[in-house]
């Protein structure tokens, strides 16, 4: 039983084997042909592409031919025309001869006439030839009579104008920003004079301004009759057109200056004007005290109010004392008066020396601030750099001009109270020494009693 069943199983086995091999024969052929169709269907596209690709490139290359035929035309033409331009040229040299030259100057002798005109104040007036000069030299051929003629008269205004002082209308900028009509005179080519001097002209825009500084004893367009009449003699002129009265508004004041100097500057001249309120209120003391000494000198009998006055008190107060009593008492008082003849000299002294040690940290002060404009903005512009480096000197000077007079008079005054001190000493001195004469006399005088 059990071998008629398992060869039961072989056969049923291999009756599915055979069934499943067929069905993958149908199959595999089945997609054979369906690839076949499908590379059918590409080589089919591809031929037609490759058609369209052959037309196309037929197209190119007759373009291309087409291109390179215009470009023989052209450049062909292009030859015949630099012959033809050439054969011209020669052909107008010929004929203009040295007209050419004179073509050259005339245009030149335009340009020129024309930028004065533009920029310069005789083109601040009416003028009737702009037109033909503008004319002139925009031309590519040679002027006309009438041009010539034009510029000639141009020519002539401009000389003419000059030399003249007329009077003209211009529109005149104000600090605010407004225009108004305003009559001006016109001192020749060097300027323009208005109610508050010269003006600043800009011919672009044909506007006037005026400069932010004028020159002393400048020219108003009030004054200028006295001109007309000859009565004016001087007459202050810039003959360098406005660039001088620029540079003028461009130069600092002695405040702007004081400015520069910033805090440290304020900080130096607050010290040295408080270093010679001290030194004169001590000069006029110290002056006052010399003339009260001398005339107690003529008087010594009568003690004033006055150093050597007190000094003679103390002695007409305390001669019946002992010599080295007396000594003390006067070297006492010339020590007082001494404390009171050098009193406010230390601060000046003091002052004199803080003025330059402030200046100098006004000094690393600027050259700090220099260093951080270098170091954001760079060193390209001097202009930027120029704040810090008028701090560091403007400071540097300020406390070399307050150190030097404050020590002057540290000097003076000291050498005055030392004067002084010398009298009183020397006084003192001389009313010991009478004084122990005094007492040597009446000791000899009581032995010789005695005896």
């Amino acid at each position: 039983m059990k071998r008629t069943f398992i060869a039961s199983l072989i056969a049923l086995a291999a009756t599915s084997f055979n069934l499943s091999a067929s069905e993958m024969t149908v199959n595999a052929q089945a997609d054979s042909k369906a690839q076949a169709q499908h590379n059918l269907v590409r080589e089919s596209g591809f031929k037609q592409t490759e058609k369209q690709l052959a037309t196309l490139k037929a197209e190119l290359v007759k373009q291309r031919q087409a291109l390179q035929a215009a470009n023989d035309k052209l450049a062909a033409q292009f030859s015949t025309n630099e012959d033809e331009l050439a054969r011209l040229e020669e052909s107008l040299r010929l004929e203009t001869g040295s007209l050419g030259e004179v073509f050259g100057v005339v245009r030149q002798n335009a340009k020129e006439l024309e930028s004065e005109l533009k920029y310069s104040v005789t083109g601040a007036g009416d003028q009737t030839h702009t037109q033909v000069v503008e004319e002139i030299v925009a031309a590519t051929k040679l002027p006309s009579m009438p041009q010539l003629t034009g510029l000639w008269k141009a020519l002539e205004e401009q000389i003419k104008a000059s030399g003249e002082l007329a009077q003209t209308q211009i529109q005149l900028v104000d600090g605010e920003g407004k225009q108004r009509a305003e009559s001006v005179a016109r001192l020749g080519s060097f300027g323009l004079i208005g109610e508050q001097g010269y003006l600043n002209w800009n011919g672009a825009k044909q506007t006037a301004t005026a400069y932010q500084k004028q020159p002393e004893q400048g020219p108003v367009v009030t004054g200028l009759d006295e001109l007309r009449s000859g009565s004016i003699q001087n007459l202050v002129v810039d003959p360098s057109r406005g660039v001088m009265l620029e540079q003028l508004a461009l130069s600092p004041t002695l405040m702007d200056r004081l400015q520069a100097g910033g805090v440290v500057g304020k900080i130096i001249l607050v010290l040295l004007l408080i270093g010679l309120i001290i030194a004169v209120v001590r000069g006029v003391s110290l002056s006052i005290a010399r003339q009260k000494i001398r005339r107690q000198l003529k008087t010594p009998t009568q003690p004033g109010d006055n150093p050597l006055g007190r000094v003679l008190a103390v002695y007409s107060k305390e001669k019946k004392q002992s010599v080295e009593a007396l000594e003390l008492r006067l070297l006492e008082a010339v020590v007082d008066e001494q404390t009171g003849l050098e009193k406010g000299l230390s601060m000046l002294k003091l002052l004199a020396a803080l003025a330059p040690m402030l200046g100098l940290l006004g000094t690393v002060t600027g050259m700090i601030e220099t260093f951080q404009v270098i170091t954001q903005f760079g060193n390209g512009d001097p202009k930027v750099m120029a704040g810090g480096i008028s701090m560091a000197l403007v400071t540097t000077v300020l406390g070399l001009i307050a150190a030097m007079p404050l020590l002057l008079a540290h000097n003076i005054l000291s050498s005055q109270a030392e004067s002084i001190r010398h009298i009183l000493e020397k006084q003192g001195i001389g009313l010991v020494a009478e004084q122990a004469e005094k007492e040597m006399d009446a000791k000899v005088t009581t032995l010789g009693n005695a005896a």
